[in-house]
């Protein structure tokens, strides 16, 4: 999962856990700040009536009674005076019940005792608690939609502004993972981003790109200089093997030892010519510009290799569409690509088996071309490494070098050619070569 997308996640998972915990929270927020709201409104009164009582007497209230009292109609609230013991201090406001015309009913009420003429009173003022909850919901719902509001807001601003942050981490794989093809020959344009991290993390990924090439130029430099002056030696070796045949003093013995010797150099020699040949590729030393009728190159294949089918008594198929035409292609590295796959197909197959050809265009719009044996077969635990230079995969006998399909890989990357393998130990190997459909002629 992308990175955007788990911030996404995170950050909207977080605001739904928000909401969720605020619906939960909200009847005992909205019953506390109506609680609060109702006594704030208590000591509004309480002021006011203490401010009538100072500018007109108390007797503005009791108009010549001993106490006051007064409810509304609904007997949602009332006020009431009275006188009270000299000594009584009280000032609280709590929550108790009352019997009015019958009818028990919840009330909060503020107590609050104050001088008047020389004398102590009781102001008692009081509010149903049915009047203060009747408000509960439609606050709650108000609070609610103002939340969902900021939330939804809040998520848009989010998901923009991680699209913003995490755009530079996205440019970075981009130029530096995703499009680039190895060896990295252009030099790499570092990204613009003000955050320390990802500029670290590009600066980073360009510092290794760099080392790897020169590291790589290094290595191909030198198998390209070895593979090189390692031919000359070999040459004189064997000439001068084949003047010590041409004796007639040598005997039997010594003249089989020198045959084997001669061998072995050739052997030698054949890794030189071969680990120049991929050194050439990887120097680009090819020019790619013409275009190959395939059947037309496995013809020619067949052609060349038909000694060796016969030796096994092999059936070899080419079931190909006569029209395709592969272009932006070099010829002859093209040739050796199908020919060490044929080549194999044919080395590691039983008697009497064979070798069959195919090809089809996939999903993608990409030609495929199938090369399938019924031969030994590859281990699933070797077939990640078949391509590695001087590997050999399921082999009862000591054949090959290890460099025929390390060429196959190297012509395919030059090509921009994908190849896959399928196998089955006993039963057969199938051999996929992609092409990409630009290719196609």
């Amino acid at each position: 999962m992308k990175l955007s997308a788990k911030l996404i996640y995170f950050i909207t998972g977080s605001k739904l856990a928000i909401v969720l915990l605020f619906i939960l929270s909200m009847p005992f927020l909205v019953a506390s700040i109506a609680s609060e709201y109702t006594n704030y409104s208590l000591r509004d009164q309480q002021r006011k009536a203490l401010d009538k009582v100072h500018k007109a007497g108390i007797d503005y209230y009791l108009q010549g009674d001993d106490s006051y009292g007064s409810y509304t109609m609904l007997k949602e609230e009332y006020v009431a005076i009275e006188p009270a013991a000299p000594e009584l201090l009280i000032d609280t406001i709590k929550t108790v019940e009352r019997i009015v015309e019958g009818d028990t009913l919840s009330y909060r009420v503020l107590n609050h005792t104050f001088k008047a003429k020389d004398k102590n009173y009781l102001l008692e003022i009081g509010k149903t608690v049915g009047s203060i909850n009747q408000y509960n919901k439609p606050l709650q719902r108000i609070a609610l939609y103002v939340l969902m509001g900021l939330i939804a807001l809040t998520i848009v601003i989010d998901l923009i502004f991680t699209r913003v942050l995490i755009r530079p981490l996205g440019k970075i794989i981009e130029s530096k993972l995703l499009n680039r093809k190895f060896p990295f020959k252009d030099q790499s344009e570092p990204v613009k981003t003000t955050t320390q991290d990802f500029k670290y993390l590009d600066e980073s990924l360009i510092s290794l790109m760099d080392q790897i090439n020169v590291d790589f130029e290094k290595e191909r430099e030198f198998t390209a200089n070895a593979s090189h002056e390692l031919m000359t030696p070999i040459s004189i070796l064997q000439n001068k093997m084949e003047n010590l045949l041409a004796d007639d003093q040598i005997t039997e013995d010594v003249a089989m030892r020198i045959v084997g010797m001669m061998k072995t150099l050739d052997r030698l020699k054949k890794i030189s010519s071969s680990l120049l040949f991929i050194s050439r590729i990887e120097n680009d030393q090819f020019v790619k510009l013409a275009s190959v009728k395939l059947v037309d190159l496995l013809e020619d294949i067949k052609e060349e290799i038909s000694h060796r089918l016969e030796d096994k008594d092999l059936t070899f198929i080419i079931d190909i569409k006569d029209k395709v035409t592969l272009k932006n292609v070099n010829h002859d590295l093209l040739f050796q690509l199908f020919y060490n796959l044929i080549n194999n197909a044919i080395k590691y197959n039983i008697e009497g088996g064979s070798v069959t050809v195919t090809d089809a265009v996939n999903k993608q719009g990409d030609y495929q071309v199938f090369i399938k044996d019924t031969g030994i077969g590859i281990a699933s635990e070797d077939i990640d490494f078949i391509f590695d230079r001087f590997r050999k995969a399921n082999l009862s006998e000591n054949v090959g070098y290890g460099l025929g399909l390390s060429i196959v890989k190297s012509i395919a990357v030059y090509h921009n050619i994908d190849i896959q393998v399928t196998s089955i130990v006993k039963q057969g190997s199938t051999f996929t070569i992609t092409f990409p459909r630009v290719m196609l002629g």
